[in-house]
């Protein structure tokens, strides 16, 4: 009885988070890395059929708000996973590979967010001076041992073993390799934080768990403002008038000079004449007075 009220509790808290999260993605717009991948979570259990077959890749239908993402989800029985592992559309899962904690089956999520909804990792990572050269892929994993239907299962962990997931990227980069640069591998952590390193081959990338991954690439610097080419006879053209105008100027300016030299010559000519007059009349005025004697 004690078992029954606990599932019964479990089921009700696990519906009042999902009607939470709801309203709140409703309200931010779903804006958390962390709050799309619970929502894609619920509507891939809720896709689920009863009766799928272990081993067997399931495309999950999301809504039409969703667009953009692709997601498909595989059920696999944990010692079966270990022992052999699995190839989950880009994901490669080696032998050896550990599902902590190992649940009786297991529900392997992946994601494609495509170039849309992976700009969320971009609001939650520190990607400044790098650009996407691919959509966001997810790895992700929970529980599939009871009926699904009746609550949210919880999150597993998937750890490599000897051989490292591998994460081929061939089918989906928008990275040219004719340039010589090669994108970085870019693994987003669950704390906020980003890991880069170098492709193991041509655009495909390693991991030692499940998380989310993407290519990268360092972004151009800013370009400077390209000048246009003048054509020749523009410049012919543009430098005869420039040189006329010139020329036209100057003879202005030559001519202006002259007339004001002129100008200032003949106003000296005329100073100097008045002068010579008036030193004339004081000479004639001074030589008759000499020569006129009074009369007694």
């Amino acid at each position: 009885m004690g078992f029954d009220l606990f599932s019964f509790i479990f089921i009700i808290f696990s519906w009042a988070s999902l009607l939470s999260m709801k309203a709140e993605a409703e309200a931010e717009g779903i804006k958390s890395a962390r709050l799309l991948d619970l929502l894609i979570r619920d509507y891939t259990v809720k896709s689920l059929d009863r009766d799928l077959r272990t081993g067997i890749v399931h495309t999950v239908t999301l809504p039409a708000n969703f667009s953009g993402i692709k997601v498909d989800t595989v059920r696999f029985r944990c010692g079966s996973l270990h022992r052999y592992g699995a190839q989950v559309k880009e994901f490669h899962l080696g032998s050896g590979v550990i599902v902590q904690p190992c649940a009786e089956r297991v529900m392997v999520v992946r994601q494609n967010l495509g170039y849309n909804w992976s700009s969320i990792y971009y609001a939650n990572y520190d990607l400044s001076g790098y650009q996407l050269m691919s959509p966001i892929l997810g790895l992700l994993a929970y529980n599939a041992d009871s009926d699904l239907s009746y609550g949210s299962p919880f999150e597993l962990g998937i750890l490599a073993g000897e051989k490292p997931i591998k994460i081929d990227f061939s089918n989906i980069t928008k990275a040219s390799n004719k340039t010589g640069n090669w994108p970085l591998c870019a693994s987003f952590e669950g704390n906020g934080k980003v890991t880069l390193k170098k492709q193991v081959s041509p655009n495909v990338c390693v991991a030692t768990k499940h998380g989310h991954f993407g290519l990268v690439m360092e972004s151009p610097p800013p370009s400077l403002p390209v000048r246009k080419k003048i054509s020749r006879w523009k410049l012919v053209v543009g430098s005869s008038v420039g040189a006329a105008l010139g020329a036209f100027l100057l003879g202005l300016l030559l001519v202006a000079m002259f007339v004001k030299v002129k100008k200032k010559a003949r106003m000296e000519e005329l100073v100097r004449r008045a002068y010579e007059e008036e030193a004339l009349q004081v000479s004639m005025v001074g030589h008759v007075r000499a020569r006129t004697t009074p009369t007694i």
